[in-house]
């Protein structure tokens, strides 16, 4: 039922079998069905060339916030102050329990579905709470605050906390024009990348036998050694970036693209991605930042 029914027709799908059924259609049809599977055609090609596979988008494991994004508080009294993600984190344990119960006593399967709905709206209720049905509500009748309500608004993580202020793994520098980049490529300045992501680089010394400890390893880093160089090129091949400029008008304004390393102290762009931030090259400033994850 539910996502699971969902999960099943997506492991059942054969990308290539797909692809070779879509472009016989496109080659047979006309009008709106040939319109339908060319788009169709473009979401198999992406599947393909990324190489995910379509039941990657249904989670069979649910990631859980570290601690320190979800904290409580220990007040006067005994009491506790916690965020309302714990709540709703323990509302999805509570109940995947109680599920993994059900099914070792091998309860009626009216019983068990009845139980999985409400383990998917425990987990809608953490993701999104009130997008579907009844918001969940705290103990003071307070619609509690979900993943997404972290996210948006102005009070939200990115406007609040990244956007028009200085923070770690950032930096800000002018844009100019970029015409051999990809779409979803920007250029880097070298330097400001080894800072950026100079932890990650550390790291890689470290494991690779370059430096002894994290001591050693920040100073052959600031060395910029070539074998630094050619650890930074692998670290940036997985991490993209976020580039923003203000001001933030709209959710276009801020946008994740590939890292290509360059030469020089200035961000590259190429010139077709600009509008949505609505950025020139006169001298415009752009902020990057890393995800540091």
């Amino acid at each position: 039922m539910g996502a699971e029914a969902v999960l099943e027709l997506l492991r059942a799908i054969d990308l290539d079998v797909m692809r070779d059924t879509l472009q016989e259609e496109i080659r047979t049809t006309s009008g709106q069905r040939h319109k339908r599977a060319v788009k169709r055609l473009r979401v198999v090609e992406a599947f393909r060339k990324s190489e995910n596979k379509p039941d990657w988008m249904i989670f069979t494991v649910l990631p859980v916030l570290p601690p320190e994004l979800r904290p409580m508080v220990q007040l006067d009294g005994g009491r506790f102050a916690t965020s309302d993600l714990n709540d709703l984190y323990r509302r999805v344990i509570n109940r995947n329990n109680r599920l993994k119960r059900l099914i070792d006593l091998m309860a009626p399967e009216i019983i068990v579905r009845n139980e999985k709905r409400m383990l998917q709206e425990a987990v809608d209720a953490l993701v999104d709470n009130g997008r579907r049905g009844r918001a969940v509500a705290g103990s003071h009748n307070h619609k509690l605050k979900s993943l997404s309500d972290l996210l948006r608004g102005k009070q939200g993580r990115f406007r609040q906390n990244l956007l028009g202020k200085r923070v770690d793994y950032s930096g800000r520098s002018v844009i100019i024009v970029g015409p051999e980049l990809k779409l979803n490529e920007c250029g880097l300045p070298r330097k400001m990348a080894l800072e950026l992501f100079k932890p990650f680089v550390m790291n890689k010394l470290v494991i690779n036998g370059y430096a002894h400890n994290i001591k050693s390893a920040k100073r052959l880093a600031e060395s910029e050694r070539p074998e630094v160089w050619d650890i930074l090129e692998r670290v940036v091949q997985d991490r993209p970036v976020l580039l923003n400029r203000a001001p933030t008008l709209h959710r276009l304004g801020i946008q994740a693209f590939q890292p290509v390393l360059i030469e020089g102290s200035a961000i590259r762009l190429h010139p077709l991605v600009t509008t949505a931030f609505n950025a020139d090259f006169d001298g415009d400033q752009m902020a990057v930042h890393c995800a540091a994850v």
